[in-house]
């Protein structure tokens, strides 16, 4: 599977406004608490790939509620191959379900994957024309909008790319505003 993903910074207010505007579906609020994880045998930084465990609050918690910590949550692990286009950041993408995200990061770490940052993020999705809006709201880095389309196949990923500008337009929102570093890198760079 191949994940396309735009994301530009955003008041979230006004594109609140906008979503309703253009009649887009809520899907709820989450909260995700990232762990991203450094490899003992490549530099992710350097491969432009990343290893993480996510825990993400249950559908119907409240937002601002830490899942680390009220046990309300589900975990995934996910690898995320690098960057394919200078256009986006569409890239392969790996993710199944854990039963214990606390376990897996015990796997991790024994067989030498050390914990690199935690990123926390509020989140609001909705869905329009088939593309996942999400308004992110991330500690210690800011507001961002991401619209991202999961795709099959390679040859997909440049109209599922352009279907994303044209949801970003909708929104009144500038594809070239776009930031492809990762809220990773972002909150490393802060």
């Amino acid at each position: 599977m191949y994940e396309v993903e735009v994301k530009v910074p955003a008041d979230h207010a006004t594109v609140r406004d906008r979503l309703e505007a253009v009649a887009a579906d809520s899907l709820g609020q989450v909260v995700q608490v990232d762990t991203y994880y450094d490899a003992p045998h490549r530099e992710f930084a350097e491969t432009d790939e990343a290893l993480r465990i996510r825990r993400e609050s249950v559908s119907g918690g409240t937002v601002g509620a830490n899942p680390l910590e009220d046990g309300a949550f589900e975990s995934r692990v996910t690898y995320k191959g690098p960057l394919l286009e200078d256009e986006s950041k569409s890239r392969e993408e790996f993710e199944t379900g854990v039963d214990d995200g606390g376990t897996m990061a015990a796997v991790l770490e024994h067989l030498g994957f050390d914990p690199a940052a935690t990123v926390r993020k509020e989140r609001e999705r909705y869905d329009l024309d088939g593309y996942t809006v999400t308004l992110d709201a991330v500690d210690d880095v800011g507001e961002f909008v991401e619209v991202e389309l999961d795709v099959d196949h390679e040859e997909d990923l440049e109209p599922a790319r352009e279907g994303a500008y044209d949801v970003l337009e909708r929104l009144d929102l500038d594809p070239d505003d776009q930031i492809r570093t990762s809220y990773l890198g972002l909150l490393l760079e802060s």
